[in-house]
């Protein structure tokens, strides 16, 4: 996964970037966050893979079918915010069923850690959710031995979007996750990013005839 991008070098970019800073009065200010409101407060709620998750490093892709965190609602006040983002606590999600494009392989994943996901109300509602420094590791046997960490030496934001439902929906798509990537022949070594994909349907556990919400 995975879910770091090198920088980029400006060359004479840069030097005309100066240029144009020396005849602009100022930098447009940056847009402030609007007010985010998670719904029901306090309850609890279940984040159920639907589908199929995929993490690609280098020319490795793994699949798997089962993936489930859990996580609760702040309590309000908590769950509002009227500058910004809510965030919650999820356990580390697992996941399991798992194959490896490389044949002859086979994938675990293990997690750990304090995992959350932030949620901003807007069009479209956005969701981060946070891995904890080394908080995915996936390893695989057979006929190439490879170690994959997510967020080696920092914690990584993961990307995506949320769509209020009857189940709502968090998706993944093509995020990049920072990883380092240890093992022998046939382990993508050279790899510092991952490409996360991932639907999640997320249902209210404390009250199954209510729906998670987020909105202003």
């Amino acid at each position: 996964m995975s879910r770091t991008r090198t920088a980029l070098a400006l060359g004479t970019a840069a030097a005309g970037a100066i240029a144009l800073a020396s005849v602009t009065a100022s930098a447009a200010p940056l847009p402030v966050a609007g007010s985010t409101t998670v719904t029901p407060a306090g309850h609890a709620f279940q984040a159920t893979l639907s589908g199929k998750a995929t993490l690609k490093a280098g020319s490795v892709t793994v699949t798997c079918t089962v993936s489930v965190a859990t996580g609760t609602v702040p309590a309000a006040p908590g769950n509002s915010n009227p500058a910004g983002p809510v965030s919650s606590p999820i356990s580390p999600p697992t996941y399991s069923s798992c194959t490896s494009s490389m044949p002859g392989v086979t994938p675990t994943v293990t997690t750990s850690g304090a995992w959350a996901v932030t949620m901003q109300d807007g069009s479209p509602i956005t969701a981060t959710m946070t891995v904890p420094v080394g908080g995915l590791v996936l390893k695989t046997t057979g006929l190439a031995s490879c170690t994959v960490t997510a967020a080696p030496t920092a914690a990584a934001s993961v990307g995506g979007t949320w769509v209020n439902g009857a189940p709502s929906s968090l998706t993944f798509t093509n995020a990049s996750v920072p990883v380092k990537v240890t093992g022998g022949f046939g382990c993508p070594t050279s790899a510092t990013a991952s490409v996360f994909n991932a639907v999640y349907k997320v249902a209210d556990t404390t009250d199954p005839a209510q729906q998670i919400t987020v909105g202003p």
